[in-house]
């Protein structure tokens, strides 16, 4: 993916404010990598990873012939071949042309607008990026940009976020999961009635979610960068990823809520913060009903066509999801009960059409494509 991406207009179909967020901060550092050309030393470690990790001596390599293999039991999503002509004629005959003047000049105001867009998502995220792969990718990023950087210095520090030690050795997880299993803990353990024998715990997890909320807004003009509304969502692990989600908005919502209503005297919410958690469910609704997982529907489902992924499917775009909806509405319905004058309009019809999409998207069979139970109980 060229760095030139970056300059691309918001009418251009691969403008990067149209793709999913993962995709479109997975393909950032690497296209500043790539636009950059840049190739660390050549150290004795590099020298036995190349022999272990390729079943050929590295220098017999055909890499034109190479950049569309993929092995048979990973090639879950074959490419079709306008998508193969596609990148071959970005690699053949653009590349040599954004390399010569005057369009090397393109490239280097392309690569700073890169690095640029990186930084800005290093600091929003205080260093923790979206995931491990986008935490790696910009880190290397910062490193080729200037080893001796202060952005590189603060990569370093959150790397330990992301490791933990397992029975067979290290591991680097994904993303941490905590707001989402802390609200599942505490929906848990209301649901048992056992409110008065786990208060403690309780308590103790209410404030863990209270100071997990995001309670801001990217910094500046956050929209030129990409960035949608995050001010009242949890996300997926801490307050510093700061990335909206929508299913874990909704249950972390859920759970103040219910709270509120089970023991006012001694669990008492601010509305304040429920009704931002509201506004971040209502920005995440599509017109057809259905909420999307991280931020607003972007770019329509026919992108997919150039999804460049060989192990994924679907992930060009933002779609809608039966179980982020389905929490959507079960959340909105119990605030609608508890707060009946706030954007009373807006929620009603939010919950009709969530309500419509689910029924619409319901299989023949009677099932939905994934965590039926939540279907079942949203209904």
């Amino acid at each position: 993916m060229p760095p030139e991406l970056w300059f691309c207009p918001s009418y251009f179909p691969m403008y990067p404010g149209n793709l999913w967020c993962f995709a479109r901060l997975t393909y950032l550092p690497m296209s500043y990598l790539y636009g950059k050309r840049f190739v660390g030393p050549i150290t004795d470690l590099v020298l036995s990873l190349r022999h272990e990790l390729y079943g050929i001596p590295y220098h017999e390599i055909d890499w034109n012939k190479a950049r569309h293999s993929c092995s048979k039991e990973d090639l879950y999503y074959p490419h079709p071949f306008i998508q193969n002509f596609l990148w071959d004629s970005l690699y053949f005959i653009g590349e040599p042309l954004l390399n010569r003047w005057p369009f090397s000049y393109i490239r280097e105001k392309s690569l700073h607008r890169a690095i640029k867009n990186i930084h800005y998502e290093d600091q929003n995220t205080r260093y923790m990026d979206m995931a491990c792969v986008e935490k790696v990718l910009n880190m290397l990023a910062c490193w080729a940009e200037d080893p001796n950087s202060d952005a590189f210095k603060y990569h370093l520090a959150r790397v330990h976020d992301y490791l933990w030690i397992a029975e067979d050795g290290m591991k680097v997880q994904s993303l941490g999961s905590q707001n989402w299993d802390t609200s599942f803990a505490l929906q848990a353990i209301i649901a048992s009635n056992l409110i008065d024998e786990y208060g403690f715990t309780l308590k103790s997890g209410k404030e863990f979610l209270k100071n997990a909320q995001v309670r801001e807004n990217p910094q500046g003009d956050f929209r030129s960068m990409y960035r949608s509304i995050s001010k009242g969502a949890w996300t997926f692990s801490d307050r510093d990823t700061a990335w909206q989600v929508s299913d874990c908005t909704a249950e972390g919502l859920k759970v103040m809520l219910l709270l509120s209503q089970k023991t006012p005297d001694v669990f008492p919410v601010e509305p304040e913060i429920l009704y931002d958690a509201v506004n971040i469910l209502l920005s995440l609704q599509t017109k057809k009903g259905g909420f999307t997982a991280w931020e607003p529907k972007g770019g329509e489902s026919w992108l997919e066509v150039f999804n460049s992924s060989d192990v994924f499917a679907n992930n060009m775009v933002e779609h809608e999801y039966v179980e982020c909806t389905s929490a959507a509405i079960q959340a909105l319905v119990l605030f609608k009960k508890l707060y009946p004058k706030h954007r009373t309009h807006e929620i009603e019809l939010s919950i009709e059409k969530a309500i419509d999409f689910i029924e619409e998207i319901q299989r023949p069979d009677g099932s939905w494509n994934i965590r039926i139970w939540k279907e079942i109980d949203q209904l």
